[in-house]
């Protein structure tokens, strides 16, 4: 039975069980995409090679404060590497100015350096 700060992964309820699964097929398809071995992701979080094996395997349960390092390391957000992909819900309708930045960011980055040196003006005049 492996365990991991005194926590045996066996008497974790099944909901942690599914969790630490899914959690250990997204970090070894994220290594896969990022072309890192598991030695190589290791040598990022400064842990053994053994130690990213059995979390992609879940007989180990990634430790909370490894989980901003792994993101990095993985090029994803926190968010994406834990599975919570889908943005909060919203009350209300989006706001105008919310929409025109969702709009700016798809914008060639010539264009968005003008709109934001443009909106930099704009508030300069402002501070007056």
């Amino acid at each position: 039975m492996g365990t991991f700060f005194n926590y045996p992964i066996d008497t974790m309820s099944q909901e942690e069980k599914r969790f630490f699964k899914e959690l250990g097929v997204r970090i070894a398809q994220l290594r896969r995409e990022q072309n890192l071995t598991q030695q190589q992701l290791a040598e990022l979080l400064g842990t053994a090679q053994q130690q990213v094996a059995s979390y992609e395997v879940a007989r180990l349960k990634v430790p909370v404060s490894m989980l901003p390092r792994l993101a990095r390391a993985l090029g994803v957000s926190l968010e994406a590497l834990i599975g919570e992909t889908e943005p909060p819900a919203r009350r209300g309708p989006t706001p105008k100015l919310q929409r025109h930045m969702e709009r700016i960011t798809q914008l060639p980055k010539p264009k968005q350096r003008f709109v934001l040196e443009m909106l930099e003006t704009v508030l300069a005049q402002a501070d007056r």
